[in-house]
């Protein structure tokens, strides 16, 4: 009968494992440019003016942390944090804030995200991808409903389409 060494079995495995853990020490990933979030923040801004709403864009990064915030001129003194609040959902839970509204009502599962510090459940706040990567988000805030900033940012993410595939 033989006994394996199980000493030299945890040698093995751990050498042939350091090639792999030294490839996930580093991370890559998409970022917007500091122009294009500055174009993504224009076009939903004035997607927005066309239809005679005055509000506040923002645009964050992957991470919630935001690079644009535009305010019009008119648009009511709370629409910057609320738009700077729904991108920064948008980014953080990587799901639209309509969507987030949607399945984070009383009694459901997800209803207690409604209460988490800076957390805006309320449409407005969709997040931007390319090729299938989160690379941000937009909010969008004093639109008469979120159904209409959604618009606003949509726009917005249309006007950049081209440009996402970086």
């Amino acid at each position: 009968m033989k006994t394996r060494n199980p000493m030299a079995a945890l040698v093995v495995f751990t050498l042939i494992s350091i090639p792999t853990r030294a490839q996930e020490s580093l991370v890559t990933y998409k970022s917007f440019s500091p122009e294009l979030a500055l174009n993504l923040a224009r076009a939903a801004l004035a997607d927005c003016q066309r239809r005679g709403y005055q509000v506040a864009v923002a645009v964050v990064d992957r991470f919630g942390v935001t690079q644009v915030m535009l305010r019009d001129r008119f648009a009511g003194p709370h629409t910057p944090a609320t738009a700077s609040g729904k991108a920064w959902t948008a980014a953080s839970f990587r799901t639209n804030t309509t969507e987030l509204n949607a399945i984070s009502q009383p009694g459901m599962m997800q209803a207690g995200i409604r209460n988490l510090p800076g957390a805006v459940i309320i449409g407005g706040g969709l997040i931007v991808e390319s090729s299938g990567s989160l690379v941000g988000a937009i909010g969008v805030s004093g639109a008469p409903g979120g159904d209409a900033d959604d618009a606003c940012a949509k726009a917005g993410i249309n006007a950049i389409h081209d440009k996402l595939d970086f």
